[in-house]
């Protein structure tokens, strides 16, 4: 499961908008609040899965329907995902189109940010199919309802890494002393996102169909 979560944390916009709140005025409690809202958005997406498998009694051991369609369609997704972003990259100027709207991003008033940020961490179809997957994991475990919570929080904190490691440089120790780490950080996910957002969906993709054939043979 934490190869899911990370897999879900590399959000390379949100990672960017992140380092650019960081070196901008008052990064902690801008950069503070954007990470908290990522992490209150990825309890509730796990809550919610857990609570809607719980509500229709899905199965998800290895070979039932419910898993075994869930991994196909994941498979299916996630090979779309990691095409389109080779191919992308392959056509472009190795500048991500996102790239481009950061500097607006970073200078719209909190609340809105907030909210916007919100909204491309639901709407993502790659990380429903990840946070589908996870919960099913949980699901199918038999824990009980304590553990289940305990892992699905601890799920949710992990997916987080990625934005947290920053904050906490900028926390511990001074905007000033890690800006030009987190300068490069923006130009290195601009170079590099897209390559590895693609070549890490289309493995999950093949894990995922690898997963979906077995649960066909299954049963």
């Amino acid at each position: 499961m934490l190869g899911f979560a990370l897999a879900i944390g590399f959000s390379p916009l949100h990672i960017a908008l992140l380092l650019l709140l960081l070196v901008g005025t008052d990064p902690l409690r801008r950069g503070g609040w954007f990470v908290a809202g990522w992490l209150v958005i990825s309890v509730l997406e796990v809550a919610l899965l857990l609570t809607v498998g719980h509500g229709l009694l899905l199965s998800m051991d290895k070979g039932t329907s419910h898993r075994t369609g869930l991994d196909l369609l994941a498979a299916g997704v996630l090979l779309g995902v990691g095409m389109k972003q080779l191919l992308d990259r392959k056509e472009g100027t190795g500048t991500p189109a996102w790239s481009g709207q950061l500097d607006r991003f970073c200078a719209m008033p909190l609340l809105p940010l907030l909210g916007l940020s919100a909204l491309v961490q639901v709407i993502s179809p790659d990380d429903v199919f990840l946070y589908a997957k996870a919960s099913g994991e949980l699901l199918a475990s038999g824990l009980g309802q304590g553990q289940e919570l305990l892992i699905g929080g601890l799920f949710s904190l992990a997916t987080g890494l990625l934005l947290l490691v920053p904050f906490l440089a900028v926390l511990l120790l001074g905007q000033q002393r890690v800006q030009p780490s987190l300068l490069w950080g923006k130009q290195w996910l601009f170079s590099n996102a897209d390559p590895i957002v693609g070549a890490a969906s289309l493995l999950l993709a093949v894990y995922f169909g690898w997963q979906g054939v077995e649960g066909l043979q299954l049963g």
